[in-house]
C-alpha cells in the first residue's frame, strides 16, 4: 500500500470538501446580512478552515508519492473517502448553534453523504439557514458522488481514475462507452448539474422560494429527502410541486449512463433498456395497488387524492429519496408491508438511487427461472442476457451473492439493534436497519416518516452509520478496509 499517495489524495478529497463548505458559508454570510437570517457564519468558517488545514497537512504528508493508482489504493481511497467526508462533514453541525454531539453529528453527515435521509434533528426551525443548506448540500454532493466529481476535476490521477471510478456505485461505468473515465464522469456531473437547474427553476415557479428550492433540488435529485421544513413536501400543501418532485426523483433513479447515450442521439439503447422498463413497471403496479388499499381498506381518500398520496410515497421510497407527504405509517397493512419491499428493491443501477438496484432483482429471478428449467432440462443450454448485454456466470454469482449478503445484513443487524435497543419493538428494529442499509430515510413505526433517530442511543446512531456506508458503496469497499492483506507492503 502506498500510504503517502493514500494521505495526498484523501487531502485533496477534503480541500474539495472544503470548498464547497465555503459557499454553504458565502450563502450563510449573505442570509445574515442582508436576509435576515441567523447567525451560522462562524461554525460554517471554522469547519471549513479545520478541513482545509486537515486536507494541506495530509498533501504534505504525501509528498513524493509518485502517481500511479493501483486496485488496492483504489479501494481504500472510496471507503476511507467516505469516512473522511462524513466525519468533517459532521463539523458544521457540532460547531454551529444548535450544536449536535460527535455522534448525532456524524450519523447525520453520513445520512447526508450516503443520500439516506435519516436524522436525528427534531426541530429544523432552530437551525439557521446556513446549517440546512450544508446539510442539502452534503446530499446533492453524495448523490452522484463526491468521488466521480473527483475524478471528474483532476486529470492529474490518470490511469488511477478508472479504478476510483469502478468503486463508486452510483456511477456504473458500462454499456460499451469508450471515452476516457474523466471525460465520463464530467459528462455525468453536466447531466446532474443541467437536471438540478432545471428543478430549482421550476420549483421556484411553483412558489418556493430561491433557497428552499434550492434545497429540495440538491435532495430531491440526489434522491436524499432531507428537507427545510418539519413536515417534509406535505408542508406546501402544493400538487404542483409534489408532481414536479415526483419527476425528479423519477429521474435521479434512473441510470445517469442511459442519458448520456440519449443526449447523444443514441434513442435505440432505450428499446434494450430493460432495467428502465422494469422499474417504471413497478412503479406503476405498486401506486395502483396501494391507492386502491386505501380507497379500499382504508376508507380515508378518495381515488383520485389517493393516488396522488400513492405515487408520492411510492417513487419516494423506491428511489430511496424518503421525502414525505402523508403519514404511511398510519397506512392498511398491505400497504406499509408494500412499502417495505420497495425500500429493498431501489432505483437502477447507475442512478442516485439507494436499494438492491433492480438490475440486481431482474438477473436474480432470470437465474431462478433457469435453474428451475435446468431441474427438467438439464442438457439445455442458457444465456443471461440484461439490457441487451450478455451476463455471464461470474455476474450470476455476483448477483446471488450480493442479494444474499444483503438478506443476512438485514437479518443480524436487526439483532444488534434489538439488543441495543430492547425498548423497540421488531418492526421498528427491522425497518430501521432497511432504512439505513438501503439508503431509504424513514422507516415505520417510532423510526417513520413523522419520527425520527433522535431516540437511540450512540451505540446505536454509530452501528446505523455503518449500515449507510456499507449500503452506499454496496459493502465490498468498505469490508475490504477490515482485512489486513490490503494493508500490507507488496
Amino acid at each position: 500500500m502506498n500510504f503517502r499517495l493514500l494521505s495526498k489524495l484523501l487531502g485533496l478529497l477534503l480541500l474539495l470538501l472544503s470548498l464547497t463548505m465555503s459557499l454553504c458559508l458565502a450563502f450563510a454570510w449573505w442570509d445574515t446580512e442582508h436576509a435576515g437570517g441567523r447567525e451560522d457564519v462562524r461554525g460554517l468558517a471554522l469547519s471549513a478552515g479545520v478541513t482545509a488545514v486537515a486536507g494541506l497537512v495530509m498533501m504534505i504528508l504525501g509528498r513524493g508519492s509518485g502517481r500511479d493508482i493501483l486496485r488496492k489504493e483504489a479501494v481504500a481511497i472510496v471507503g476511507l473517502g467516505w469516512l473522511f467526508c462524513a466525519a468533517f462533514g459532521a463539523l458544521p453541525f457540532m460547531l454551529a448553534q444548535p450544536a449536535l454531539g460527535p455522534v448525532p453529528a456524524f450519523f447525520e453527515a453520513m445520512s447526508g453523504f450516503t443520500t439516506t435521509g435519516s436524522t436525528v434533528i427534531q426541530d429544523l426551525t432552530r437551525y439557521p439557514a446556513g446549517i440546512l443548506m450544508w446539510r442539502a448540500f452534503t446530499q446533492w454532493l453524495g448523490g452522484l458522488g463526491i468521488l466521480v466529481l473527483f475524478v471528474a476535476l483532476l486529470s492529474s490521477l490518470g490511469v488511477g481514475s478508472k479504478a476510483l471510478f469502478q468503486h463508486e456505485s452510483s456511477a456504473k461505468h458500462g454499456g460499451g462507452v469508450k471515452a476516457r473515465i474523466q471525460d465520463v464522469a464530467a459528462r455525468l456531473w453536466q447531466i446532474y448539474l443541467g437536471l438540478s437547474i432545471l428543478c430549482w427553476v421550476g420549483l421556484m415557479l411553483l412558489g418556493m422560494n430561491a433557497y428552499e428550492a434550492a434545497t429540495h433540488t440538491m435532495t430531491a435529485l440526489s434522491t436524499g429527502g432531507f428537507s427545510t421544513r418539519n413536515e417534509s413536501v406535505g408542508a406546501f400543501q402544493s400538487v404542483g410541486i409534489e408532481l414536479w418532485l415526483t419527476l425528479f426523483m423519477l429521474l435521479g433513479g434512473i441510470s445517469f449512463m442511459l442519458y448520456a447515450w440519449l443526449l447523444r442521439g443514441r434513442w435505440d439503447r432505450w428499446r434494450s433498456e430493460e432495467e428502465a422498463k422494469v422499474f417504471l413497471g413497478i412503479l406503476l403496479v405498486a401506486t395502483v395497488v396501494i391507492a386502491g388499499d386505501l380507497v379500499w381498506v382504508g376508507r380515508k381518500h378518495a381515488f383520485l387524492p389517493a393516488l396522488r398520496e400513492s405515487l408520492f410515497q411510492v417513487v419516494s421510497i423506491t428511489t430511496t429519496t424518503g421525502f414525505g407527504s402523508a403519514d404511511f405509517d398510519q397506512w392498511p397493512p398491505l400497504s406499509r408491508v408494500l412499502l417495505l419491499v420497495l425500500m429493498a428493491v431501489g432505483g437502477c443501477a447507475g442512478s442516485t438511487a439507494g436499494g438492491v438496484k433492480v438490475s440486481r432483482w431482474v438477473l436474480f429471478f432470470k437465474s431462478v427461472r433457469q435453474e428451475v428449467v435446468r431441474a427438467f432440462r438439464p442438457n439445455q443450454v442458457f444465456s443471461l442476457r440484461l439490457n441487451g448485454q450478455l451476463a455471464d456466470e461470474t455476474v450470476k454469482l455476483q448477483t446471488v451473492f450480493f442479494i444474499a449478503l444483503s438478506g443476512v445484513t438485514v437479518g443480524l443487524g436487526t439483532l444488534i439493534v434489538s439488543t441495543l435497543e430492547p425498548r423497540l419493538g421488531l418492526v421498528d428494529c427491522l425497518s430501521a436497519v432497511m432504512a439505513t442499509l438501503f439508503n431509504i430515510g424513514p422507516g415505520l413505526a417510532s423510526v417513520g416518516p413523522t419520527q425520527n433517530f433522535a431516540h437511540l442511543g450512540p451505540g446505536t446512531l454509530g452501528f446505523l452509520s455503518l449500515l449507510m456506508l456499507l449500503g452506499r458503496l454496496e459493502f465490498f469497499a468498505v469490508l475490504v478496509l477490515f482485512m489486513p492483506s490490503l494493508w500490507r507492503r507488496y
